[in-house]
């Protein structure tokens, strides 16, 4: 059992820590990703959606100093109850959206890891098990050092999370694990490989044979029944290839220019998935570097899920000399963690993204 408790103490440990810092480099990205929970169509708590960047951080961060306590084993018993706590609500959300198939991603480990819901459940069910594990062999857990030492640990890796923190959100993460990473190409992100593997479906037909249904599966041909056809039911057996960038487009008037915008030797976008929540005092700075992107010979664009009345108001108040785009607004999130933030491109190759902090930062 002491053995067991120390290989489950550090693998636990080590997990949370990991996990956490992954989310806390991408706090902004994790509280998208609470705001899909807290909706409608999945836990039903939309009063808490406001708070979701809050939540975010609070949690990542508990992850983190629960993982260093549990590793160099302070306050065993706070740390053990607060970690079956947390992994109880953990593997009910993830088996809430594996079974209902509400969030096809868990966002455990951020952009860095993808764990489809069942994935998801399944690691945290492990979890669940060592820290029991853990809760009933919690007299093997030791401190590491003495307590001073202990205490400074852990009030260090505290500060320093605050601080990492405090970093990311008023910049961009420090890692970026998206597909719009700098040194990303955009339309060779969006390509499909020649022998990518294609999507398998089977199809249910149901019809009614002499006053009987009748199911008859097939592959996707339509059989042939001496019968009258009622409905087919369709079931994905087999995933198809899912380039890393899907559902980029950059819109106007209806019509997709991306193809033609993105051949752009000298691109600046700016980019804000939502005027109305953006910070509007920078949109002065934003019109000033938009101008002296312009000057050197670059086009510039604004692209954003706002509607077109209120970028209108937007370009007239602030002098923004640009015309704005629209693309949805998840693919907007996932480009830049800044409401605005700023990219520039060369033939859809990224060279620089900067958050609205960093727009002196810009080297056109």
């Amino acid at each position: 059992m002491k053995y067991l408790v120390w290989i489950s103490r550090i693998f636990v440990g080590i997990l949370f820590i990991v996990s956490g810092l992954i989310k806390l480099n991408d706090p902004v990205g994790f509280s998208f990703k609470l705001e899909e929970y807290f909706s409608q169509g999945v836990l039903d708590l939309p009063f808490l959606m406001p708070f979701a960047l809050g939540v975010s951080i609070f949690v990542v961060i508990v992850e983190v100093i629960l993982g260093v306590l549990l590793l160099i084993g302070v306050k065993p018993k706070f740390t053990l109850w607060s970690l079956l706590l947390m992994i109880v609500f953990f593997t009910f959300l993830t088996f809430y959206s594996a079974y209902f198939n509400k969030v096809t991603d868990c966002g455990c480990f951020g952009d860095a890891i993808k764990l489809t819901p069942w994935e998801s459940f399944t690691k945290d069910i492990i979890l669940f098990v060592l820290i029991l594990i853990l809760f009933f062999g919690r007299k093997y857990i030791l401190p590491i050092f003495n307590p001073k030492i202990n205490w400074i640990i852990a009030g260090i890796s505290l500060f320093a999370c605050i601080l990492f923190a405090n970093h990311v959100l008023n910049h961009l993460p420090s890692v970026d694990f998206r597909p719009y990473k700098i040194g990303a190409n955009i339309q060779e992100g969006m390509r499909v490989p020649n022998n990518a593997p294609k999507a398998i479906y089977e199809y249910a037909w149901r019809f009614k044979v002499n006053g009987n249904d009748k199911i008859v599966v097939t592959n996707g041909e339509y059989p042939q029944v001496d019968g009258e056809f009622v409905d087919v039911e369709t079931t994905e057996i087999q995933e198809g290839y899912e380039p890393p960038i899907h559902d980029f487009t950059i819109e106007k008037d209806g019509v997709d220019l991306a193809s033609e915008i993105l051949e752009e030797n000298k691109l600046v976008m700016v980019i804000a998935y939502d005027l109305a929540k953006s910070n509007e005092k920078v949109f002065s700075e934003v019109a000033k570097v938009a101008e002296n992107a312009k000057n050197k010979g670059y086009s510039v664009v604004g692209m954003s899920a706002s509607s077109s009345e209120r970028a209108e108001n937007i370009k007239a108040k602030f002098n923004l000399d640009l015309d704005f785009y629209f693309t949805d607004e998840t693919t907007l999130k996932t480009i830049v963690r800044s409401n605005p933030g700023v990219l520039v491109l060369e033939k859809g190759t990224i060279l620089q993204k900067v958050h609205y902090n960093d727009l002196d930062k810009l080297d056109f």
